[in-house]
């Protein structure tokens, strides 16, 4: 059994420059800030953690990693371009010994992976929102439709 979680990235204002540059606000900040204690009270661990490269979502890796530990990263403009055979292509990649794994992205990719995966109807993933689901799989790359249950949502 692996264990996903499905974070999208904290609230993000508006930004001069390009939608890749959007920065947390500071009501943002404070949601993760509180979503960080409440993983630390579980004394929650990350085996390995996929990040998209954009602004917003490397500032919500960087504010949750103050609380969790996370073994092992990788950042990936991909995240951000991805559609969700593309997003799954990524999960699969993550390595056979990770029991856990963490997925810092955007909707409404997040949100059609979390329904895929369990085959729960659409849940609308907001800013700071985290999901976790139990999959009944052996390794990353037997992921794909109800091979997962979704089993909380943290806001």
């Amino acid at each position: 059994m692996k264990r996903l979680f499905l974070l999208r990235h904290g609230e993000a204002g508006f930004s001069e420059g390009t939608d890749f540059q959007r920065q947390l606000t500071n009501k943002g900040k404070e949601k993760l800030n509180q979503l960080g204690k409440e993983l630390q009270s579980r004394s929650l661990s990350i085996d390995f953690m996929f990040c998209s490269t954009a602004e917003r979502t490397m500032q919500t890796a960087g504010i949750i990693q103050q609380y969790i530990s996370i073994k092992e990263e990788v950042f990936l403009k991909d995240i951000y371009e991805s559609n969700l055979g593309g997003l799954i292509h990524i999960l699969e990649g993550c390595p056979t010994h990770a029991e856990s794994c963490l997925i810092i992205g955007h909707n409404p990719i997040l949100s059609l992976l979390v329904s895929h995966i369990s085959g729960e109807n659409y849940i609308n993933m907001q800013p700071g929102m985290l999901a976790c689901l139990d999959l009944e799989i052996s390794d990353w790359n037997m992921v794909g439709v109800n091979t997962g249950s979704l089993i909380e949502i943290l806001q």
